[in-house]
């Protein structure tokens, strides 16, 4: 398969809600090896389709040490998300160069069809479920700056904007 090219914020596609997969086929498995190339290719430790330009529900994930682990969702959707929250500094390579201080729940349950077309539920904890959250943001029209105080999301988009220019 191939890396592919994420699109640059402020792309409208990054602001829409991306349309449900209705069963796992060829194609399908085909997005999810380039999702998987190109987040290696960032490097990185999920992808959202919407982030290269694909409208459809799916995301990887693998934030494992030895890599190789990739997590491939159809329609994920968080289920339950624990009380206790986590920061961690987020990033998205459709707006290079400029990242945040996150704080997101520390664990959480989804529920997505996986590369079987199997309905499948799975705990995510620490960055692993950072980077599913992340990723289900992407997939409803949403980017983490968006988790931001109004201040200091205008400063990193100013900050973005800067480093666009150059």
């Amino acid at each position: 398969m191939t890396a592919r090219l994420c699109i640059p914020y402020p792309d409208k596609r990054l602001r829409a809600t991306a349309a449900p997969v209705d069963g796992i086929t060829d194609a399908i498995r085909a997005h999810w090896a380039d999702m998987i190339d190109t987040m290696e290719a960032m490097p990185g430790v999920g992808l959202a389709a919407p982030q290269i330009g694909v409208m459809l529900r799916l995301a990887v994930v693998d934030a494992s040490e030895g890599r190789g682990q990739a997590v491939r969702m159809a329609n994920p959707e968080i289920l339950h998300a624990s009380a206790q929250m986590r920061s961690h500094d987020e990033g998205s390579p459709n707006l290079p160069g400029v990242w945040a201080q996150v704080e997101r729940p520390r664990a959480v349950t989804v529920r997505f069809l996986n590369d079987q077309g199997a309905a499948e539920e799975r705990d995510f904890v620490s960055l692993w479920a950072t980077s599913v959250q992340h990723q289900i943001d992407h997939l409803n029209g949403r980017m983490y700056f968006d988790h931001l105080r109004p201040v200091k999301r205008q400063m990193l988009l100013k900050r973005a904007a800067k480093l666009r220019g150059r």
